[in-house]
């Protein structure tokens, strides 16, 4: 569900909005090798704990400083924790664990962005915005099997080109494409939504959609590519 709030503090062009979106995400995706070395094994999350849908949620906050120009911040926490059995030995960060014996895997995937982005199209029938946003990512991988623990986590940042838009389909009916992402050397991170909504566009409205988020790295301390999978609802209101 995505919960959006608009108000003004007397500046016309001064905006406030904040999106709050719900839904449930599964993993289609998710190979890891830690270290990416001969002696550790590479595995499949998904094979290994399988795909169930999982809760998530994510709040953006956006504000309009001046005309055609707006910040926005991104909170996008992420964790998937489920048990499995593997059908052969994993060696994952340093430690064995063994086949045929029910271990728990914990994802975790916090993604905090900062961004600017500017509106080059502004018409009734649609808008659209190019810019650019810094993402922290937090990242973990743990396997835990009886008294043993191994763990992997990462902080880092990264750069990332961001893309809006706004079609306008029918009277009140407006489709809503947003990607952040960048690929190149190591690795790549792509975060993409396609959202259909009912309503005012700058009012109250109801929404449907999907997001997808793709992306790892390919290093020597590390081999982790997940492809993960959003189906949201959402519902935008405006104050004053």
């Amino acid at each position: 569900m995505a919960i959006c709030v608009l108000a003004s503090d007397g500046l016309a062009e001064s905006r406030l909005r904040a999106e709050l979106e719900l839904g449930a995400v599964w993993q289609s995706k998710n190979d890891v090798q830690i270290p990416n070395e001969e002696e550790a094994t590479r595995f499949s999350l998904v094979d290994l704990v399988g795909n169930a849908p999982t809760g998530a949620a994510r709040l953006n906050l956006r504000w309009t400083f001046a005309e055609k120009q707006q910040l926005h911040v991104l909170l996008a926490p992420l964790q998937i924790r489920k048990t499995g059995t593997p059908d052969t030995e994993i060696v994952f960060a340093g430690e064995s664990f063994e086949a045929n014996e029910e271990v728990e895997a914990t994802y975790r995937f916090n993604s905090w962005r900062l961004g600017y982005r500017y509106q080059l199209i502004d018409r009734p029938s649609g808008e659209f915005w190019l810019g650019f946003t810094g993402k922290l990512r937090d990242a973990e991988v743990r396997i835990e099997q009886r008294n043993l623990s191994a763990k992997d986590d990462d902080l880092g940042f990264v750069p990332l080109l961001h893309l809006g838009g706004r079609y306008e389909l029918a009277p009140s009916w407006n489709a809503i494409v947003e990607v952040e992402g960048l690929a190149g050397g190591p690795g790549r991170a792509i975060d993409g939504t396609v959202q259909l909504r009912y309503g005012d566009p700058d009012g109250t409205g109801i929404r449907v959609g999907y997001r997808t988020v793709e992306g790892g790295a390919d290093v020597d301390q590390v081999y982790n590519f997940a492809w993960l999978n959003y189906a949201l609802v959402g519902l935008d209101l405006k104050l004053r």
